[in-house]
């Protein structure tokens, strides 16, 4: 019998990388990863069921009354969810499966799934994360303006995380790395990186 597999919810910030981090992580560790269901539009390059599996409105609304997601959540007029069946199906099977997901997602994974490890994955600075999301060239200012806003109120949710990854430019591996040890070291304590998380919050504030 296949022992039970863990669960992996991956937050952050827009621009972080946090997408470009659980890729990663398939890639390198073999770990399984959920693939969201979400309202907005494909950007260019993304392919249904890929990188999203991309719903109407109607659709998505039809598959919360179904209970067909063990999240879902909604983010800068869009939704987001993490479809039931694939989820329980990789577990299952023992796989260690990643949620990339946002943190009114990541909360509700916890009540359902107590052992679900949370993380929180951020740019080293409030400056930096705003030029990542410039840089993007992706969103409008009064998106990036949206998603900048969004962050300070995210900032506020970080303690709940177990766990404050910081993804800096340039050393994707190291972030991979060290999400890949939390996970194989199976920790039950408390890890926060106060001083970061605070001086975050602290920058989110001040812009």
């Amino acid at each position: 019998m296949n022992k039970q597999g863990m669960l992996i919810v991956i937050s952050g910030f827009s621009g972080v990388g946090k997408g470009t981090a659980a890729k990663r992580l398939v890639e390198k560790y073999g770990y399984s990863l959920s693939i969201s269901a979400t309202t907005r539009a494909p950007r260019e390059g993304e392919v249904d069921g890929r990188e999203y599996y991309f719903k109407t409105v109607d659709e998505f609304r039809n598959l919360i009354d179904y209970n067909g997601f063990i999240e879902y959540a909604q983010y800068v007029e869009n939704y987001y969810g993490t479809p039931r069946a694939y989820v329980e199906k990789e577990l299952a099977l023992g796989h260690n499966v990643i949620l990339e997901i946002e943190v009114e997602g990541a909360l509700q994974i916890k009540e359902q799934y107590p052992e679900a490890i949370l993380i929180f994955i951020s740019a080293s600075s409030a400056i930096e994360l705003k030029d990542r999301l410039t840089g993007r060239g992706t969103e409008s200012i009064e998106v990036v303006n949206k998603r900048m806003n969004r962050a300070r109120e995210e900032a506020e949710s970080i303690p709940n995380y177990e766990y404050f990854v910081i993804n800096r430019d340039g050393a994707l591996e190291e972030c991979v790395d060290e999400i890949h040890a939390i996970v194989t070291a199976r920790r039950k304590e408390i890890r926060l990186w106060n001083d970061d998380i605070i001086k975050m919050q602290n920058e989110l504030m001040s812009m």
